[in-house]
């Protein structure tokens, strides 16, 4: 469900094949630009709702602990938050 929203919001060929595990980080594997962190957030209160705050769950991090994000962490998010 995650790894597709993300394949659909960077929309590049190459990220159709690639793998998409717990462990993908989204600045080093996926090259996951701003906007498209924006465009993933928008899907994932989309799909669960105004309660999964994805922009509050970002605020409080530093910008290293953006770039350092793996799916894993936001897997963890959304299942704390549900």
């Amino acid at each position: 469900m995650i790894a597709g929203m993300i394949r659909e919001v960077i929309d590049e060929d190459w990220v159709g094949d690639a793998p998409i595990g717990m462990e993908t980080s989204f600045e080093t594997d996926l090259e996951l630009e701003s906007i498209e962190l924006i465009a993933l957030g928008e899907r994932l209160r989309d799909r669960y709702g105004e309660e999964l705050d994805f922009a509050g769950w970002l605020s409080v991090m530093e910008l290293d602990e953006i770039i350092a994000l793996r799916v894993g962490d936001l897997v963890n998010f959304v299942e704390t938050a549900r």
